[in-house]
């Protein structure tokens, strides 16, 4: 059964410090109202920087529904790569999740979907959830192509999966003309992907596993337009961006299921 979830993408924000107290202060928002008693019952994810991971598992342990998780890893388990993490790594210090094939990355650090693939099958080797980003451009949108990108990008970096490690991949939709610029695809917009992904997923593995995949929605989604974006069939939580690092915000956001 597909889980309701709010994760938050801190970026390259916070020092340890100010991540700590980030941390502490939604766990401690989520300790005097449990995630049990929201509707729906959702999941948390942090998603730090690297350097804050160790520390910030210790606070999230504590909790029960909520996680770590990297916002990236590298492709092989290790050698000569200065300067990359691996997902051997990653499991090593409690991280439960991994961010794969962001926008960010895809753009500036030019991953292509066949690197894509590797950090997926390097994270399900090391009992690691990948949270694989996908979307669109603007001009991609505008030229009535996003369908097309969308299913290219699951199809060349997912759909190579067996059924079993297919069903431990959550999806993450951010149609990228609408991260951290404050627009937002509408509900009906972000419906319309979402259903759109389910039913790509149904013909390949089946509506059992489709109905089963959590799809979160990644495109400047806040503490405003979230229980709109919720309501939606196939919207199963969001992918936080800015408003992942206020707490009072992010908070807002887990209860809007």
């Amino acid at each position: 059964m597909k889980k309701n979830i709010v994760a938050g993408n801190w970026k390259m924000n916070t020092t340890l410090e100010e991540g700590k107290a980030l941390a502490t202060s939604i766990c401690e928002l989520i300790i005097n109202k449990p995630l049990s008693a929201i509707s729906g019952n959702p999941e948390v994810i942090f998603f730090p920087p690297f350097t804050h991971l160790t520390e910030i598992v210790k606070i999230a342990k504590k909790v029960k529904g909520v996680y770590v998780g990297a916002q990236n890893c590298y492709s092989t388990d290790k050698g000569a790569y200065t300067g990359e993490v691996s997902a051997t790594m990653l499991k090593s210090i409690g991280a439960t999740h991994v961010l794969v094939g962001h926008s960010e990355r895809r753009q500036y650090f030019k991953e292509d979907d066949q690197a894509l693939a590797a950090k997926v099958s390097q994270a399900i080797d090391n009992s690691l959830i990948p949270v694989f980003c996908c979307g669109e451009l603007l001009p991609e949108r505008k030229s009535e192509q996003h369908f097309n990108v969308v299913k290219q990008q699951i199809v060349k970096s997912l759909f190579w999966m067996d059924e079993a490690d297919f069903k431990k991949v959550v999806i993450a939709y951010e149609p990228v003309w609408a991260i951290g610029t404050g627009e937002t695809a509408s509900p009906q917009q972000a419906q319309e992907m979402h259903e759109f992904i389910r039913n790509l997923i149904n013909e390949k593995y089946g509506m059992e596993i489709a109905n089963s995949i959590s799809i979160l929605y990644g495109g400047s989604c806040n503490a405003q337009n979230a229980k709109e974006l919720f309501k939606q069939t196939d919207v199963d939580g969001g992918l936080i961006g800015g408003a992942s690092l206020k707490s009072s915000d992010f908070f807002q956001i887990i209860c809007s299921f």
